[in-house]
């Protein structure tokens, strides 16, 4: 057993997804630690407690890859409805007084005193394991009836609606996206396709409007320097953009950003690419973006080749997965630059967070597992055997 262990570690730190996995894990250290020095300080009086807390996660996170990339999707795929449901328990839980803990507002952590799990994580896993099975057991009902394309839409919706009542819209547009994403891949019909998105808008206008404080925030977005939004809802974007602004080609120098000195919130979860940009300019954004599309490419890559070998479960699972990780990627830097309204999403594997690291760590090991099978079909009839050893 400890051979087929090492054995596998062999071809993961091989494994072209490894290197760029790493370099962002290291860069976001770096930039968490950086970028939390001031708020660890008066919360804790440790200057370094953020970034001690996010190297631990990191040392689990690299675990967490490699036990993913060491499961057999077949062994995934009896996972999809154990994970769905403590995926939907977790999304009710989080709503309940006293079980979810409450933070700015927003209901979304279990709080399980060494770590804060952030419920949509899991639901994001789970989603993409569910729309993946579903695909790979109805493809041809999927492709040629209506109802057999909306009938994975209505779990979707219900898992949408418990992230609406937290509320955490960007984790609902995510999770919504990454399916449409998949199911496009599926095949579906375009008139069905373009009648889905244009269901989606509606009612994500719908959304945006039932409420005054988004209203209020997308007013802000669409003008954050009016005297009326500068210091209230147009407040984190108009920080953002000065620290945009301060990093002018390379930064004014790495711990040497004022932004993160209370004045832009967030400074180490969900804006910290903007203290990077500050702190390292142009020049540093452009390279944490270069290794994001890096990572990103690797996995359309594996996309494209379980395709071509036929591996459609394999396939559909990366697809998912990238879609994901590109979405919130894509959301995160649109709203540090202001291109998108103000929205609580980490960027994966930059952002302060425990869960969100770890669950992104998962999906980077699956995705790794995806691609050696593709390449070793071989390997999938040892898995088994192995898998038979263990148990």
């Amino acid at each position: 057993m400890a051979a087929n262990w090492l054995t596998r570690l062999q071809w993961q730190t091989r494994d072209a997804h490894f290197l760029p996995w790493l370099i962002l894990m290291l860069l976001g250290w770096m930039m968490v630690a950086s970028a939390s020095t001031g708020i660890a300080e008066k919360l804790t009086g440790n200057t370094f407690y953020f970034t001690i807390r996010h190297g631990i996660y990191l040392l689990l996170g690299a675990m967490a890859m490699l036990g993913a990339s060491c499961v057999p999707l077949q062994r995934w795929r009896k996972l999809e409805v154990p994970m769905l449901a403590i995926a939907g328990l977790g999304l009710v839980l989080v709503l309940i007084p006293g079980v979810g803990h409450e933070v700015n507002g927003s209901r979304r952590w279990l709080n399980f005193v060494v770590i804060k799990v952030q419920a949509s994580e899991l639901a994001k896993v789970a989603a993409v394991f569910y729309v993946a099975g579903y695909l790979l057991r109805r493809l041809p009902e999927v492709r040629e009836s209506f109802w057999g394309f909306v009938k994975p839409l209505f779990i979707l919706m219900a898992m949408v609606f418990l992230l609406l009542m937290e509320p955490d819209f960007g984790a609902a547009v995510v999770v919504l996206g990454a399916a449409m994403i998949q199911l496009f891949l599926g095949g579906v019909k375009a008139g069905q396709y373009f009648l889905l998105i244009i269901g989606a808008v509606v009612l994500s206008v719908i959304a945006v409007t039932s409420e005054e404080w988004r209203v209020a925030r997308l007013m802000a977005y669409l003008d954050p320097w009016a005297p009326e939004h500068v210091y209230g809802t147009g407040y984190q974007l108009t920080q953002s953009l000065i620290a945009f602004g301060r990093g002018d080609w390379f930064g004014v120098g790495l711990g040497e950003s004022i932004q993160k000195l209370f004045y832009l919130p967030e400074a180490h979860t969900d804006f910290v690419f903007a203290i990077w940009a500050e702190e390292t300019g142009l020049f540093g954004g452009v390279v944490a973006i270069g290794m994001l599309t890096w990572l990103l490419y690797r996995i359309w890559q594996t996309v494209w080749i379980a395709q071509r070998n036929g591996h459609l479960y394999g396939a559909y699972i990366a697809t998912g997965i990238g879609s994901i990780l590109a979405l919130q990627m894509a959301i995160n830097l649109g709203v540090n630059t202001g291109l998108l309204p103000t929205k609580g999403l980490t960027l994966p594997f930059f952002s302060y967070g425990g869960s969100s690291l770890l669950l992104a760590c998962v999906m980077v090991g699956i995705v790794m597992r995806v691609r050696h099978e593709c390449l070793n079909p071989e390997n999938e009839e040892s898995s088994a055997q192995d898998e038979a050893a263990t148990a």
